[in-house]
């Protein structure tokens, strides 16, 4: 027992210790201003190779806020989109990509910027049978490039990911249709299976999406 309590007060020690030096460091942090934009942006860089991507959007922050019109603010936005994207928080990559869109529209590189939205919610599908807005809107988002960047170099792999992306469509409205069918209703279940063939052309080849047996209840509802 009194090796228990010895134990758990050690815990309890370093714990506090490590409280401690992260409120000591971030009390550092805040005490940062007025430094030049390379600081803030080197500090970013360095930040996000660490792993410490909260801390670099909170330097993201302070470039942003002292240096707006500091040609390093577009790319230090790309840089943090990248890096958000890495660790799978497509939806602050988004975030990024959005207020780069917003400012610098008329960029030269807008079409990658353009592409990497794309990828964020292509990337970002959690599972395609609960996603139906998000391949939509990103279906909307492809027809839009490819319509404004017809001779972008990103066209092969936006092609690629439109036409994953229609394969998604089309598996569910199948699924929806054998809903339907399921339920007799003839009509409806008639309606999805001519939107899976204006979404893919030969049905056949799209594979049923496979749900873990746990998540069945709550991903494909009534279909078992």
């Amino acid at each position: 027992m009194f090796n228990i309590l010895k134990f758990r007060n050690l815990i309890l020690i370093i714990g506090l210790g490590l409280f401690l030096t992260a409120c000591s460091q971030k009390s550092e942090r805040s005490q940062e201003y007025d430094k030049p934009a390379l600081y803030w942006y080197n500090k970013m860089i360095s930040e996000i190779s660490t792993g410490y991507l909260d801390d670099a959007d909170d330097t993201y922050t302070s470039l942003e806020s002292e240096h707006r019109n500091s040609p390093l603010v577009p790319t230090a936005l790309l840089v943090l989109a990248n890096g958000h994207m890495d660790e799978e928080e497509y939806e602050l990559a988004n975030f990024y990509l959005d207020e780069y869109v917003k400012r610098f529209a008329l960029s030269k590189n807008i079409d990658y910027v353009r592409y990497l939205k794309i990828k964020a919610n292509f990337l970002g599908f959690s599972n395609e049978l609960r996603d139906q807005q998000l391949i939509e809107d990103t279906i909307q988002e492809i027809e839009e490039f490819k319509s404004t960047f017809s001779r972008s170099p990103y066209m092969p792999l936006v092609n690629t990911m439109s036409a994953r992306l229609f394969m998604a469509k089309a598996s569910l409205d199948k699924e929806i249709a054998d809903l339907y069918n399921r339920l007799d209703k003839p009509k409806a279940s008639k309606f999805y299976d001519d939107k899976v063939k204006e979404s893919w052309v030969k049905p056949d080849e799209i594979e049923p999406v496979e749900v873990p047996f746990y998540r069945r209840p709550f991903e494909k509802g009534l279909f078992f």
